[in-house]
């Protein structure tokens, strides 16, 4: 823990080695290893707005982090920095060199229209990382012609 300009402790801040989206992420109980299943960076929909109805997983991989962090999962529209979702929580990391892993499940997502989106990971207060998702519309479904 270093101190800041004001003399309150600060907790070290994480470095991100990895962020990803994927349909799913499992914990082994035994191992403590996550698998992650269908890892992906687009959706693409024919109508807008999409309900995304599946959970997204958002999958963390960070170092140097230590101590009890408030953390922050925001889900940002990039053309228009329009916040459409938000977790907040907290986490207990233990030893500042072992890297740390964090998964997160959102509930579904309303995406308004098409675009760029990006989950940015705050840990007390700071953006660590991103993980863009590029929403695409598609003018009609794939193997159907006019």
């Amino acid at each position: 823990m270093t101190v800041g300009a004001r003399g309150t402790p600060q907790l070290p801040r994480p470095r991100m080695q990895a962020m990803l989206l994927a349909d799913h992420a499992i914990r082994d109980a035994a191992s403590g290893k996550a698998t992650l299943i269908g890892v992906f960076n687009r959706i693409v929909s024919t109508e807008f707005p999409l309900h995304y109805l599946h959970s997204i997983a958002v999958y963390a991989r960070m170092t140097d982090a230590e101590g009890d962090y408030p953390i922050r999962l925001d889900l940002l529209r990039l053309d228009d920095d329009q916040t459409i979702g938000r977790l907040e929580g907290r986490a207990i990391f233990g030893n500042r060199l072992e890297p740390q892993e964090l998964i997160f499940e959102s509930g579904p997502v309303v995406f308004e229209r098409a675009g760029t989106y990006e989950f940015s990971l705050f840990a007390d207060g700071l953006l660590v990382g991103e993980a863009r998702l590029t929403v695409i519309q598609q003018s009609q479904p794939q193997g159907e012609t006019p």
